[in-house]
């Protein structure tokens, strides 16, 4: 599956998405977070040039740097990570958020993202 495929299943909620699991499930899918979110760096690097969005990503990418946050925040989210788990997640979906409506990396370009 290509990232633009795996973005839109995500964005929409499909069976199995981590943003399903998230919602119904009060589930955080480390794993699937791991698909997602290298999933939306590499399409980051890949529209950085684009002068025009696609709508549905641009309300993707909004939408998880939203959401997650908000959602997870409520003390009844289950938490078995540790607290800076979260935290770097959180920050991570908002960073890409910034990428992808700039066009640029917050970071230097010999920056290496760290596994999460």
């Amino acid at each position: 599956m290509d990232d633009l495929e795996l973005l839109r299943r995500e964005f929409d909620a499909e069976d199995g998405s981590f943003l399903i699991q998230l919602r119904c499930d009060l589930h955080w899918d480390q794993q699937a977070f791991s698909r997602l979110e290298q999933a939306m760096r590499r399409v980051c690097a890949e529209q950085e040039t684009n002068e025009r969005l696609d709508r549905w990503l641009v309300e993707g990418f909004w939408y998880m740097a939203d959401f997650v946050p908000s959602h997870t925040s409520h003390p009844n989210f289950p938490r078995p990570e540790q607290p800076q788990y979260y935290e770097a997640a959180i920050e991570r979906l908002h960073d890409l958020q910034n990428w992808f409506v700039t066009g640029r990396s917050p970071y230097l370009a010999t920056y290496t993202w760290p596994d999460l």
